[in-house]
């Protein structure tokens, strides 16, 4: 590799900690460390099978490991962890442009949509939405006790990674 090809590189990888907020820093470097369970710095087939041992999936298959492993350019550092998230994160749209999304079911501007309607509209527009992919949103978002969705912090979460009453 030519040096300033090598330069670059670097200049990518050192460029993943400006892509984050310091308080998001540190919570990835929480779960780094959760998950590095052998502390050698490094993410490992090993350090990922114990990972879902310690979530309650026992019978993860060696290909399925090897698959996301082979998602990372190379051993799995922080540096390379926060990479891999960074680029993942990077197709996600501002939380403006989310917003704006639902506000078209919201003209009076609540910032809660009824569950049945954004079900209905979920499963028979555009992309449609499965059942399952559906019933897997509500039990990450759930709805409140009227059946209603919170689609600003939805929202919210999409783009931050965290609830905004957490904070």
């Amino acid at each position: 590799m030519s040096p300033k090809k090598a330069k670059k590189k670097e200049a990518a990888s050192s460029n993943v900690f400006s892509m984050f907020e310091q308080s998001q820093i540190q919570e990835f470097k929480e779960a780094f460390t959760i998950m590095d369970q052998n502390r050698d710095g490094f993410i490992d087939k090993n350090d990922l099978r114990d990972t879902f041992a310690a979530l309650g999936r026992l019978n993860v298959g060696n290909d399925e490991l090897d698959e996301m492993l082979k998602e990372a350019s190379g051993p799995i550092n922080f540096t390379v962890f926060l990479t891999m998230f960074g680029e993942k994160l990077k197709g996600t749209d501002p939380e403006e442009t989310i917003l704006n999304a639902f506000k078209i079911f919201d003209p009076e501007g609540t910032g809660i949509l009824k569950g049945e309607e954004i079900k209905y509209h979920l499963m028979s527009q555009a992309d449609k939405f499965t059942e399952a992919e559906v019933n897997q949103m509500f039990t990450n978002f759930p709805l409140d006790v009227a059946g209603n969705l919170d689609y600003k912090n939805l929202c919210y979460v999409i783009t931050h990674g965290e609830d905004k009453e957490q904070e």
